[in-house]
């Protein structure tokens, strides 16, 4: 049997377990509520022709979908060039230690790499050690900043 994890692209019939796993990871990150309509917005933006957002799905050995990366293209002014960012990244408790994290690091690097970018950039709060070990052990240098959000209404 084959051990090596499967990682691919997001479906459209992989919606409802993505906002299951999103609604996972922003509890686990102790963030606000995000509305029950999510699969409706978010369906669109991302299963659009030309979207520019992509979204890579680990599978667990059972074939259950037990993770993402979620990936957009942006524009780093300072150094005026696109990168890959990645938005987030989250596997399912049980799903961690078994490679997926791994797996889906690599198929963002290929996805930068599909894409023509060298570089990707991403954040994690600062309290996730683990997941700062596990970037640490990647190779991936930190800067330290803050991230702000300012809610603008017409």
């Amino acid at each position: 049997m084959d051990n090596t994890p499967v990682v691919r692209p997001a479906r459209p019939e992989d919606l409802p377990r993505l906002v299951e796993l999103i609604h996972e990871h922003v509890a686990y990150e102790k963030s606000a509520p995000r509305p029950p309509d999510l699969a409706d917005r978010l369906g669109p933006q991302l299963f659009a022709e030309g979207a520019r957002m992509w979204v890579l799905l680990a599978e667990a050995r059972d074939g259950t979908v037990a993770g993402y990366a979620a990936c957009t293209a942006e524009f780093a002014f300072w150094d005026a060039r696109h990168y890959l960012h990645m938005d987030c990244l989250y596997l399912a408790e049980d799903a961690r230690g078994q490679g997926l994290g791994a797996a889906l690091m690599d198929a963002v690097a290929a996805l930068a790499r599909e894409l023509g970018l060298d570089h990707v950039q991403w954040q994690t709060p600062d309290w996730n050690e683990g997941a700062i070990r596990f970037y640490d052990r990647l190779g991936a240098t930190s800067a330290p900043k803050r991230r702000y959000s300012l809610p603008v209404q017409s």
